[in-house]
Parts: C-alpha cells; sequence; structure tokens
C-alpha cells in the first residue's frame, strides 16, 4: 500500500494506495478545517501537520504521536533528511513599536522535542534551511552570503561562503563531499554566474570547480543530478525585449562539477517551459519552443539523444526508476499526457487529465496521481489514480460545496521498490474510459453537408531518434564527425555515379542536342596545351547551354549572357578544328 496525503475543506486524511483506495486507519483524520501545512519526512515514517492550534507530530508505521508544538501560525514544515529535525516557519510581524519582531524560524530536536535554534526569516521564499543528505552540514543564506552549520550544531556558524551578492544556493545529494552550486546576479553590466564550489574549500575564485557566467538573468533554477557530477542552470529574464514571447525569454545552460559548461543549444525558439534529469545522471529532458513545444533528451555532451517531436506539453516527468518518461501539457493545456519507455523509446499509452494542477509519480514507479486542486481551480476538485499503461484504477470528486488543496503521495527511500519490466497492455480497470468524447468543432451551415477537410495551424513533428548508427555503434558523435561521415558518403556517391555512367551503353543512352559538346574524347592528343584548350572550351559551351535552359524557363538574361551564347558557334567551330588535328 502506497498511503496518498489529502489535505482540503473536508480536513486532513490519508487513503491507502492500489489496490484497495480505503481510508487508512494508521492515521486518524483530523477534521478540522485550517490545516495549513503538512509534510512527510524523506523516508516517509513521520507525517507533521499544523492544524491552526498545533503542530503534531506523528509516526505513520506505529500509528502514534510524537511530539505537539504550540505554533499556531505555522505555514511552512520540513523534516531533515534522517529525521533529528524538523524546521517550521511563520509568518514575520514586526513589534507594534516598529522594532525587530520574533524569531519566526525554529528548528526543533525531535527526539527531545526542544527547540535547537530560532531565526528571523524574513521571506517565505527559500525559508528552510538545506541538509546534506547525511545532515554533516547545514546551511542557510543570511543577507547574501550563506552560512554552514555542521552536525546540527547551530549556535557556531562553522563556515562562510562570501560573495559579491549570493542569491541563492543548492547543495548536492548523495553522499560526501558535499558540493555547492551558487547564483551570483549580474549589476552594472556585469555578467550573472553559476559557481560549484567543494565543502568547505571556498576560498576565492581558483578555488571553485567550475564556474559559468551568462547576461540576461532575472532568475536562475538551479538543477543537480542525482550524482552530483553536474548541473542544469535555467537561466530567465522577466520581458523579451524582442517582443517574441509573454513568458520572458530562457536558456539553458550545463555546468559539469570537473569544470566543463555548454550553452544546451535548442532547436526551435520559445520559452523553456521545463527542465528533468533522468534518474540515471546520464540524461535530461528540455520541453521548449513556442506552441506546440518540441521534447528532446540530451546526454552529458548536450548532444540530443531523442527527439520526440512537437505537441500540446509543457511539462516532463521521469518515473522514480528512470525507465518511463511521461510528458504533458497542463495548466493552460488540456491535461493531455504521453507515456514513453525510455529504454526503447516506444510510446506506451496517451491518457488525458483534463483541468490537472497536480501531477506525481507514486514511488513504486507503477502509479501517477493527477489532481485538481484550490484555488488553482475551485470547481471539479479531486484526484484520479492511474496505471501508467492509461487505465484510471480511482477517482474521487469532493462534493461541490468543499475544497481540496492538496494531495500527495506517502514517500519512500530509493531501493524499496524493485524497477519492474515495462508494460504496454493497459492495465484492467473496474472505471470507465476517463474521458468523454471531445465534443466537435463548429461548422457554419454553409459547409455542413460538405466533406471534412482538415486544416491544422501546425503540422506535428514526429519522434526521431537522434543517435546516429556509425557501424553499428550507439555512442553518440558528434557534430564535426557526423559532417565528416556525409561527406565522404556523398563523394561515395559521386563516384558510383560516374562509374555508372561510364559504364552505360551507347544504345541506353539518349542522344543530346549536341553532339559535339556533349561527346568526351576517348583519346587525347598527346600535347597537354592543346587538351587543356578543348576542356577550356567544353566548359564553356555548358555553361551557354544551361544559360539557353534558364531563357528557355523565361527567365531575364544580362547582357554580358547574351552574349556569351551569341558566341556559341564560334567555339563549337573552334572545338572542332581542335579536335580534328588529333
Amino acid at each position: 500500500l502506497f498511503p496518498l496525503a489529502v489535505r482540503g475543506s473536508e480536513g486532513l486524511y490519508m487513503v491507502n494506495g492500489p489496490p484497495s483506495f480505503t481510508e487508512s486507519t494508521a492515521f486518524q483524520r483530523d477534521s478540522g478545517k485550517n490545516c495549513k501545512a503538512v509534510a512527510f519526512s524523506k523516508d516517509g515514517s513521520l507525517f507533521a501537520w499544523c492544524n491552526g492550534e498545533k503542530v503534531n507530530v506523528v509516526n505513520i508505521t506505529r500509528a502514534e504521536l510524537l511530539h505537539s508544538f504550540d505554533l499556531p501560525k505555522t505555514v511552512c514544515l520540513e523534516f531533515s533528511p534522517k529525521n533529528n529535525v524538523l524546521a517550521t516557519w511563520q509568518a514575520y510581524a514586526t513589534a507594534k513599536d516598529g522594532t525587530a519582531g520574533v524569531p519566526n524560524l525554529q528548528l526543533h530536536d525531535l527526539r527531545t522535542g526542544k527547540c535547537l535554534k530560532s531565526f528571523i526569516q524574513k521571506k517565505m521564499q527559500n525559508w528552510c534551511p538545506c541538509w546534506a543528505d547525511d545532515e554533516s552540514i547545514c546551511a542557510r543564506n543570511v543577507n547574501n552570503e550563506v552560512h554552514f552549520f555542521e552536525n546540527n550544531n547551530f549556535n557556531t556558524i562553522a563556515n562562510k561562503l562570501h560573495l559579491q551578492k549570493v542569491s541563492d544556493f543548492v547543495l548536492s545529494p548523495g553522499a560526501q563531499p558535499t558540493k555547492v552550486a551558487v547564483y551570483v546576479p549580474g549589476s552594472k553590466g556585469a555578467p550573472s554566474f553559476v559557481r560549484l564550489y567543494q565543502y568547505p574549500n571556498f576560498g576565492g575564485p581558483q578555488s571553485a570547480l567550475a564556474n559559468k557566467s551568462f547576461f540576461k538573468a532575472d532568475k536562475v533554477t538551479m538543477l543537480w543530478n542525482k550524482k552530483a557530477t553536474a548541473v542544469l542552470v535555467v537561466a530567465s529574464t522577466e520581458v523579451d525585449k524582442s517582443g517574441a514571447s509573454y513568458y520572458g525569454e530562457q536558456t539553458l545552460h550545463y555546468v559539469g562539477a570537473s569544470g566543463e559548461s555548454a550553452v544546451v543549444q535548442l532547436p526551435k525558439n520559445g520559452p523553456i517551459y521545463d527542465v528533468a534529469w533522468s534518474p540515471n545522471s546520464v540524461e535530461f529532458c528540455a520541453v521548449y519552443g513556442f506552441m506546440p513545444a518540441k521534447a528532446t533528451v540530451f546526454n552529458l555532451k548536450c548532444d540530443p539523444v531523442f527527439d520526440f517531436g512537437t505537441g500540446p506539453r509543457n511539462a516532463a516527468y521521469y518515473s522514480p526508476h528512470g525507465h518511463i518518461l511521461v510528458l504533458a501539457g497542463f495548466g493552460n493545456l488540456r491535461g493531455q499526457m504521453e507515456v514513453w519507455d525510455v529504454k526503447n523509446y516506444r510510446l506506451i499509452s496517451k491518457p488525458v487529465a483534463s483541468d490537472s494542477t497536480y501531477f506525481a509519480w507514486c514511488p513504486d514507479g507503477e502509479h501517477i496521481v493527477t489532481a485538481t486542486c484550490a484555488p488553482r481551480l475551485r470547481v471539479g476538485n479531486g484526484y484520479k489514480i492511474w496505471h501508467y499503461t492509461g487505465s484510471v484504477l480511482h477517482s474521487y470528486e469532493v462534493p461541490s460545496d468543499e475544497e481540496m488543496w492538496q494531495v500527495f503521495w506517502q514517500p519512500f527511500l530509493d531501493g524499496v521498490f524493485p524497477e519492474r519490466a515495462v508494460r504496454y497492455q493497459a492495465v484492467p480497470s473496474e472505471l470507465p474510459s476517463a474521458e468523454p468524447r471531445p465534443a466537435q468543432a463548429y461548422r457554419p451551415p454553409a459547409l455542413r453537408n460538405k466533406p471534412v477537410t482538415s486544416s491544422k495551424l501546425h503540422e506535428d513533428e514526429p519522434p526521431q531518434n537522434m543517435k546516429p548508427q556509425l557501424g553499428g555503434s550507439d555512442k553518440p558523435v558528434s557534430k564535426t564527425a557526423l559532417k565528416n561521415q556525409r561527406k565522404h558518403e556523398a563523394k561515395k556517391a559521386a563516384k558510383q555515379e560516374a562509374k555508372a555512367d561510364a559504364h552505360q551503353g551507347p544504345a541506353q543512352v539518349k542522344p543530346p542536342q549536341n553532339a559535339l559538346q556533349n561527346t568526351v574524347p576517348a583519346t587525347t592528343t598527346g600535347d597537354p596545351e592543346v587538351d587543356k584548350k578543348i576542356k577550356n572550351l567544353k566548359k564553356k559551351l555548358k555553361a551557354i547551354e544551361q544559360l539557353k535552359e534558364q531563357a528557355a524557363a523565361g527567365k531575364q538574361l544580362e547582357k554580358n549572357q547574351v552574349e556569351k551564347i551569341q558566341k556559341e558557334a564560334a567555339l563549337l567551330k573552334e572545338l572542332e578544328n581542335l579536335e580534328l588535328g588529333v
């Protein structure tokens, strides 16, 4: 069973996942309508929520209440990776006399229930400290510098990373040593840059593992891959000065921990809607370009591996095992999904989840939840649980006078669920097909009895494998090697054509309009000078023949071109004399 937490005006409760879909008895429903914040621990064993009165922490596996904190205004909650600390955040408020308010970010020890440390954290954005996976390091951004604490000792700052104005940072996932990606926005004509450091080596620019600078960035998103070998940076501007896009302008950059960096060349212009790393850490998928958007998988050299063509999509979701990729169009699109087998690049299913505001893979890599939540949409709130083959296994819609605010799976650690073989046959379901047939397009009365002609604004591009097959090798080839390969093939084809022409008998060849002009001499004069003259004359006659064809096709010729044609008879006579003198 893979429980699903549901938060809304009906309260907070948990539903058992496939196959039962009944309400879970491991968690007692909280029927209050003021539940503002919920969080699972990384391994899914602990669950915390604030019901407007207290912050409660329960152990899901043992169904017991561990702690209850008197923090009624809490709006954000997060567990540290190893479940040692619970971070809570309340909106910051200054005192009535204008003096500084009380600290609003609290870190609680989950063994003792005591408050380890309180900080003032004014902004909700990036409110939570970031931990390394083993909790040996914890970091937070304070006044444009990053403060590091070690082993959850928050009374001593163990290290500081100070650059001119650190706007954002991300710690690498996985084992030690921890790496840090930092973003510094540009100012006064200087470019913005992202730098990678290995903790605790922060001594000047030379100590950086990698550096990538760029213009056109009002904000950036940094994404580490699972193995912490590279970062993808999506740099965005709020306004596209060319006026081409309402979404501003985006560029995608690749920065490797070994020092290499590159701009990822996207073949279609337009916004970058989504970028996702494959869990295997050696490929990533980008969804980009004006609608219908393109989606492409790239390797670590930033070369395209597979192009999914164009379609109505703006998001990409890899399954936890990385063997399946869902491309979807949510938000202002109709909710079409494409489920792909990534190993064989085969389409598995094309389900449609209309009006969805949320999508998430179940940790088992087999099931998916889509949901319509308030306040994004206030009508038709509910959720559906799917199998990736396109079958709807369970559907729930809240009563029309109620709202649903949040739905999410209980997480599990990697490796708990083994990867299963990909299925193409739809899993049987007791529920009917998810979507009603779409309404037909409106046709004016004058056209109703006439045959339907399909007219599309855009012709969709088909998917294509971008891996060049050189000598049966599966390894992606560089652009230069591809260019050389094409040149080589063109030369080979030209040689074969020349051989074929030479072997053709005279009976098969259609007699040309001008025999003298097209005849290739079988013998030479023995005089290189005369041979050269003959060759040049033939060249000129060939050019004249081309000009005559152009004139016949209706092209207006230049004066010097007309004069060339007039010289044809003289050139033919000269050629004849030279050849007769052989």
